[in-house]
């Protein structure tokens, strides 16, 4: 890994100008592992992002799995500046951890949140996963219950997934594992809006359910379209105007910037591309989209252009309006990506 820290400060240094100055206040560690990070390379990173960017961290996370974790680790990840954990726990049911392939189990889940709040650490968020293929919804709602009992500020969740070309994948095709349906999935996306709505937790985005004061300011800052730098292998990021990733290869990752050369491939978007962005996002959020500033900003009356649709779905309850800005019912969250491309220019 010491290499691949290396490779890391050397792209912050070529990207220096990525934000053109702009102030950074959120750091974020996360996809594959950073856990397996020494805390010296994890300090040799935040230094050079000090030494590159003006900044004023006001939240820095660590995305880390249970099993990960231990007091001299949490210890001297909090001593670095790290404040927030998004831990990994996926469910508290050991059957399902194991068809998970979950090294941890759900009493090492428990421990790991006890250990955390003992090295300091008050802002953490528990992910889980529904849409395991059960006969009724108990064991989710055993898992939403345990999850909530642990009274984590955050609670993080998506749906099971079966991707093509993965072990899962492979299963469902040769019949050895059948996914859920779609209304028994909506039905459990329901379940998590209800339990965690009754414990106090707002959903501020889709999949996203904080308490107040406790939101993901790196995830707000992203759904809000805030620009950010994505260091790392198969790393995304976004300057405010256009996107673009770094190879998720990791071997042609490390010889790119090993010959000086930024690995970040630019992919550029046209204004409704970018209005098209805002819309997707902007209604995945409580603050939704704002009909105004596209007038203003794009020159589109999506009132005008999309009355029609909009009309129908304020009639099925699906959307929220104040003032000139629309984000979405409950039930319409469930919808939020087909109703955002029905919006599409």
């Amino acid at each position: 890994m010491q290499e691949m820290t290396e490779m890391i400060c050397r792209e912050i240094e070529l990207r220096a100008d990525f934000l053109q100055g702009e102030l950074v206040e959120t750091v974020y560690f996360g996809g594959g592992t950073p856990s397996l990070l020494s805390p010296q390379q994890l300090e040799a990173i935040l230094q050079k992002l000090a030494d590159t960017f003006p900044s004023d961290w006001k939240e820095v996370s660590l995305e880390a799995n249970p099993d990960d974790l231990s007091q001299p680790l949490l210890e001297s990840w909090k001593a670095l500046g790290i404040d927030r954990l998004s831990l990994g726990i996926q469910s508290f049911d050991e059957e399902v951890l194991r068809f998970y392939n979950r090294k941890h189990t759900a009493k090492e889940s428990k421990v790991a949140i006890d250990t955390a709040r003992q090295a300091g650490f008050d802002k953490f968020s528990l992910d889980l996963i529904y849409g395991f293929p059960q006969p009724n919804h108990e064991l989710w709602k055993r898992d939403l219950q345990e999850a909530i009992a642990q009274n984590p500020g955050h609670i993080s969740s998506y749906s099971l997934t079966v991707e093509p070309k993965t072990a899962l994948g492979n299963w469902a095709e040769k019949g050895k594992f059948q996914p859920a349906d779609d209304d028994f999935v909506a039905e459990q996306f329901e379940l998590l809006q209800e339990l965690t709505e009754r414990a106090g937790y707002i959903q501020y985005e889709v999949s996203n359910f904080g308490k107040p004061g406790q939101f993901a300011m790196h995830n707000t800052n992203y759904w809000k379209g805030t620009p950010y730098l994505g260091l790392g292998p198969s790393a995304h990021s976004f300057d405010g105007k256009n996107r673009g990733a770094n190879p998720a290869n990791n071997s042609l990752y490390l010889r790119k910037l090993g010959a000086g050369t930024p690995p970040y491939k630019t992919d550029e978007l046209t204004e409704d591309d970018r209005l098209n962005e805002y819309i997707l996002t902007g209604l995945r959020t409580v603050w939704g989209i704002d009909f105004q500033y596209i007038q203003q900003e794009y020159g589109k009356d999506i009132l005008g252009e999309k009355g029609k649709l909009l009309e129908q779905l304020d009639r099925e309850g699906k959307l929220i309006w104040k003032d000139k800005k629309l984000s979405l019912s409950k039930s319409g969250k469930l919808l939020a990506d087909s109703i955002a491309a029905a919006l599409f220019i």
